[in-house]
């Protein structure tokens, strides 16, 4: 059996690896395929530290982005409660239903910080009261939100 090759991905390739990522292919195939079309290069001393250098700006890079958002969950709890006003009808139910688009503006009036309505959870409200809402900052962090509508 021949000698096994070591490229350096630069692009994700599915069943193979990830950009960035070391593999061992078969001597053919990364010198007729992945060689020829871009999607890897040999790994030498100089290209494995250039690609450990990358991943740790990428580390670095993710771990700012979640620092972000547990400053965003303390600003929200700091803030502790926000109220939404709402007509109402009989027996205190309100006219239609709070959005996660209403909660998401709301957070951007008293935060000044933007939160895709898409990562807002909203239970169903229908009456007036507290109800708490999930927002979702990050993959790993997650901030409850009290809201009373009045």
């Amino acid at each position: 059996m021949a000698k096994r090759v070591q490229l350096v991905l630069s692009q994700d390739i599915s069943k193979l690896g990830k950009t960035g990522d070391l593999v061992e292919v078969a001597p053919g195939y990364a010198r007729n395929y992945l060689m020829p079309r871009g999607l890897g290069y040999r790994a030498t001393p100089g290209v494995l530290k250039q690609v450990e250098r990358r991943r740790e700006e990428e580390r670095q890079r993710l771990e700012q982005i979640k620092q972000e958002a547990e400053a965003m969950k303390t600003a929200i709890a700091t803030i502790g409660l926000f109220t939404i006003k709402k007509e109402v009808g009989e027996n205190d139910a309100i006219f239609g239903t709070v959005t996660s688009e209403e909660v998401a503006e709301l957070i951007k009036t008293n935060t000044s910080k933007d939160i895709d309505k898409r990562d807002i959870e909203v239970p169903p409200i229908n009456k007036l009261g507290e109800y708490t809402v999930l927002v979702k900052l990050h993959s790993e962090v997650t901030a409850e939100l009290r809201l009373r509508v009045a």
